[in-house]
């Protein structure tokens, strides 16, 4: 089940990205929320390893997939109530 939302929650991304701009310039989300995904992400692309090496084509970004939509229903739950209600249309 958690799968088919990630899915899901891929082909939403588009409607994620007004969300995003709200998040980090919201002054009801403290600055170690909005440090947190940030900081993931650098260390994601900084560090070698990788849990399913790029070059086996579809599966090796299945994991880079994961983290993301990871990543960014983590924001989604940090989110102020006024956020999640503005957008609640990311939590279907």
């Amino acid at each position: 089940m958690k799968l088919m939302k990630r899915v899901k929650f891929i082909f939403k991304f588009w409607r994620f990205i007004p969300f995003l701009k709200d998040y980090f310039l919201s002054r009801n989300v403290s600055m170690a929320k909005k440090l947190l995904p940030i900081a993931a992400i650098i260390a994601y692309i900084l560090l070698p390893f990788d849990i399913i090496p790029d070059f086996l084509s579809i599966l090796g970004f299945t994991d880079d997939i994961v983290l993301t939509t990871f990543l960014l229903q983590q924001m989604i739950k940090m989110a102020p109530e006024e956020l999640k209600e503005k957008y609640k249309v990311l939590n279907d």
